[in-house]
C-alpha cells in the first residue's frame, strides 16, 4: 500500500483505536479502556504506532520498551484490509523503533487460538518460544 503513513498516536487519536480495537483486534485486554491508553501516550508517546490510509485508521501496533525488553502489542490491521502490507509496514516502524532505542530483540504477545495472527507473525520472522510461559497476576478488580 503505496500511501500509508505511518505515525504516532496521539491524546485525540485514543477514542478512534478504542473503537477500532473492537473490529479489527482479537480479544480483549484490561487495559482496553480510556484510562488505559491515555496512561500509555502519556508515558512513551512513541509506542502506540498507527497506520492511516486518506485519514482513515487502518491498523496499528504498541511498540513498548522499557529499557530491557521490546515487547509488541495490539497488531491490529482492519479485517478489510489485511494481506495489503499494513502489518509489515507497522511492524517494520515498530522494529526501527526499537533499534533506536537499543533493543535487540522483540516479543509478541499471540493468542493461542488466533491462527491467523500466527501466521501472520511467523510471515514476519517471529517464532513461539515453546520454553515460556506467561505468568500473570491482575493488580486491580
Amino acid at each position: 500500500m503505496n500511501d500509508l503513513r505511518i505515525r504516532a498516536a496521539t491524546p485525540d487519536d485514543l477514542d478512534t483505536v478504542l473503537a477500532f480495537w473492537k473490529v479489527a483486534a482479537e480479544g480483549t485486554s484490561i487495559s482496553d479502556d480510556r484510562n488505559g491508553v491515555e496512561r500509555l501516550v502519556a508515558r512513551d508517546p512513541a509506542a502506540l504506532i498507527l497506520a492511516e490510509h486518506d485519514g482513515e485508521l487502518v491498523g496499528t501496533v504498541i511498540a513498548g520498551f522499557d529499557g530491557w525488553r521490546c515487547h509488541l502489542y495490539r497488531l491490529a490491521v482492519h479485517p478489510e484490509r489485511r494481506r495489503l502490507g499494513i502489518g509489515t509496514a507497522l511492524l517494520a516502524a515498530a522494529e526501527e523503533r526499537f533499534v533506536r532505542l537499543g533493543g535487540r530483540r522483540g516479543d509478541a504477545m499471540v493468542l493461542q487460538r488466533n491462527e491467523t495472527a500466527q501466521h501472520a507473525w511467523r510471515a514476519a520472522g517471529y517464532a513461539p518460544e515453546d520454553q515460556w510461559r506467561r505468568w500473570v497476576k491482575p493488580l486491580t478488580d
